[in-house]
């Protein structure tokens, strides 16, 4: 795929650096921004000049804030793909399965789909002016795969929680202190501190960094399953009258009223 409509792919010395591209949206994805940076992976996976992947957002305010749900409400679905398919879970399994490491640079809202984004990054590099959190619950969404399962190994099961039920936001400080993030910079220093991570890391041996990716993932790996299960259910959730509730009062800009379905029995 050539002729990026919604990311910016660049190779700067050994690193890839991916860029999603939509800040009119706060960088949020539709099926098309997923296919593209399948597409920049794929393409850093192959070029042997790269050793290391930078993931980040265009402009000051946002790194990722997950599925465009503006256009889940609009057109029942996150848009069309080449390939007929949103993609998103192998966007998930292939960050994982890259064998060069992956670092976000967070220079705003990590978000709902976003905030899973940089979780599963190697590592993550954080703006000051950085901010975390999910939204699922708060959309009619969920990741009951890596997004909750995989974030639980991170922070522990009472932080994971905390994060998924109540939907808050957390500042770089705190996301830090957790476990969520390896540094915490200004913002004008943020892609210079991932170039200066990735560049050191570069220094390393190719081959011992990717058999230690596999290691760190082979403890996990397990959580794929639960990520096929989690997106099946989703894609039948999103067709219910509960979660178009939670898309259509994000686009409409109102609190969303959960009150008419009852907790599942």
């Amino acid at each position: 795929m050539t002729g990026y409509t919604d990311i910016e792919y660049a190779v700067q010395d050994t690193a890839a650096v991916v860029t999603i591209s939509r800040p009119e949206r706060y960088n949020a994805f539709r099926g098309k921004t997923v296919e593209e940076l399948i597409s920049a992976l794929r393409t850093a996976w192959a070029d042997e000049r790269v050793r290391t992947v930078i993931l980040t957002g265009a402009g000051e305010k946002a790194f990722c804030t997950g599925g465009d749900v503006k256009q889940r409400a609009e057109t029942g679905d996150y848009g069309p793909t080449e390939s007929g398919m949103f993609e998103i879970g192998y966007l998930h399994k292939l960050i994982r399965d890259i064998p060069k490491p992956v670092i976000a640079a967070v220079n705003g809202l990590a978000i709902g789909g976003g905030h899973v984004l940089h979780v599963l990054c190697d590592l993550t590099i954080a703006a000051d002016t950085a901010r975390f959190g999910q939204s699922g619950p708060r959309v009619g969404s969920f990741d009951a795969g890596f997004g909750s399962a995989f974030l639980a190994r991170i922070v522990g099961e009472k932080r994971a929680r905390e994060i998924w039920y109540l939907c808050r936001q957390y500042d770089a400080e705190t996301a830090e202190r957790w476990g969520l993030v390896n540094r915490v910079v200004a913002a004008d220093q943020l892609l210079d501190e991932a170039r200066t991570w990735a560049a050191e890391i570069a220094a390393n041996s190719p081959t011992a960094l990717k058999f230690l990716k596999q290691s760190f993932n082979a403890d996990t790996d397990h959580q794929a399953g639960l990520s096929n299960m989690a997106m099946s259910a989703l894609h039948l959730f999103t067709d219910s009258t509960e979660a178009q509730e939670g898309a259509s009062a994000f686009a409409e800009k109102r609190k969303p009223d959960f009150t008419g379905y009852p907790a599942p029995a």
